[in-house]
């Protein structure tokens, strides 16, 4: 498995029976047929608060240990996963609002990266060298880049993973989602384990 064995899977939708949750139980199910260890995560469901307290807003220093339990636990499996799977929705051309929070409040200074200063170049932490990022989206593909320019794929490609030191980012869109077939459905569950099996690829 090219040394990927611990892969984190990260959901982000807040609907059960959700074509998201279709796709992590299949990512989930994928890897762990494959003898990944897999830290599978729903946070809607584990209900991970996603408001930044102002004690979490250093950009420098390195966090200290977090009081809160849940978030504790999230930092400490970050840092040991070989890879990162993260799934959900386009809203508003951002993640929701509970992934932003996670990544405010769990890839902190000391975890997820170093900085020397704040206007300096980040040392990334992260171990894991690779992330996939499956979207579901209502919005046709030529509108999303034409007109929006496809503000995900800076998101998670330019801005987050590679800062904390993401390498390799593949991300796969699913569209259009509310209108689309038993089928289409089909095939793009097929697709979402397809990309899990890749990530364990060297």
């Amino acid at each position: 498995m090219g040394g990927v064995r611990r892969v984190g899977v990260y959901l982000a939708h807040p609907r059960a029976g959700s074509f998201n949750h279709a796709l992590y139980e299949a990512v989930v199910d994928e890897l762990r047929g494959r003898g990944c260890e897999v830290a599978a995560h729903d946070l809607y469901a584990e209900g991970f608060a996603p408001l930044l307290t102002a004690e979490e807003t250093e950009t420098v220093a390195a966090v200290g240990e977090s009081l809160d339990p849940q978030l504790g636990l999230h930092r400490a499996e970050v840092t040991a996963l070989d890879a990162l799977v993260l799934i959900h929705p386009n809203w508003w051309g951002m993640p929701p609002a509970v992934l932003t929070g996670w990544v405010q409040r769990v890839l902190v200074p000391g975890v997820a990266y170093k900085l020397g200063t704040a206007d300096g170049e980040p040392a990334g932490l992260l171990r894991a060298g690779r992330a996939l990022v499956l979207n579901t989206s209502d919005t046709p593909e030529d509108r999303e880049h034409s007109e929006f320019g496809d503000p995900l794929q800076q998101i998670w490609a330019a801005c987050v993973l590679p800062y904390v030191g993401v390498a390799e980012v593949r991300r796969l869109v699913f569209r259009t989602v509310t209108d689309s077939s038993d089928a289409a459905r089909a095939q793009w569950l097929r697709q979402a384990r397809q990309e899990a099996v890749a990530l364990l690829d060297a």
